[in-house]
């Protein structure tokens, strides 16, 4: 398999009064390598200072979650488990400080989801965790960095994929994938619920050959309503 760089997305949610929960997403930069002009969740790289602020919380596991929520912070403006003013923490960020430079650290509230890890190659490949966690009470509004991103938005997942049905969002396969399994759901608690009922497996997409087509397909036992899509409309990076 080709070589895949490490990294995480954070999919935060908040309920609504009436419908379903919406999640936080962003729209990247259509100059962007990877994943130009798509809708995706906040996310990216774990970063050595990740890794360093995991072992030395005891536990190099975290170093996934930890770069979730350094990334969220970074894209999207908001913090998860970190105390502290959001402006200065993004601005030392961008500066070049690591996580374990913002204050102590909570995990947490970050719940493992999935894992992705696809071996089609347009540009570069990712082994990406995915945690889902409920949005504080006091959390800001979202702010878009202006440079990978180029806006944030809060949408349903229903709306989110006829959006994409319309022609008028860019999902890539696995963001599709997981957007379908979050639209299953009428609440926040429900999505919990659904991230600690299934395993966390990583799925490597294959092509397969069905009544005549061909289809990128993932496993059916992870709860996943559609497992497969005609090569024709998959959107793979």
């Amino acid at each position: 398999m080709t070589d895949a760089i490490p990294a995480a997305t954070l999919i935060l949610l908040r309920d609504r009064t009436v419908g379903p929960p919406e999640i936080l997403m962003v729209e990247r930069s259509a100059a962007m390598a990877f994943a130009g002009g798509a809708l995706v969740f906040p996310g990216g790289r774990i970063d050595p200072g990740d890794r360093a602020l995991a072992w030395a919380m005891g536990d190099g596991d975290l170093a996934p979650r930890l770069a979730a929520i350094r990334e969220t912070i970074e894209e999207a403006g908001i913090a998860i488990g970190v105390a502290g003013d959001i402006a200065t923490m993004r601005a030392a960020l961008n500066d070049g400080a690591v996580i374990g430079d913002l204050g102590a650290v909570d995990p947490s509230a970050l719940t493992p989801y999935a894992r992705w890890r696809p071996d089609h190659v347009p540009v570069r490949v990712f082994d990406t965790h995915f945690y889902v966690a409920r949005l504080p009470d006091d959390a800001p509004a979202a702010r878009v960095d202006a440079t990978e991103n180029v806006r944030t938005l809060w949408i349903t997942a229903a709306d989110a994929l006829h959006a994409a049905d319309c022609g008028k969002a860019t999902l890539l396969f696995p963001t599709r994938r997981v957007l379908e399994r979050l639209a299953q759901h009428e609440d926040v608690a429900a999505v919990l619920a659904d991230a600690r009922r299934w395993p966390v497996r990583t799925i490597t997409p294959w092509i397969e050959e069905r009544d005549g087509g061909r289809f990128v397909c993932i496993p059916d036992d992870l709860g996943y309503p559609v497992t497969a899509e005609a090569t024709d409309r998959a959107v793979r990076g």
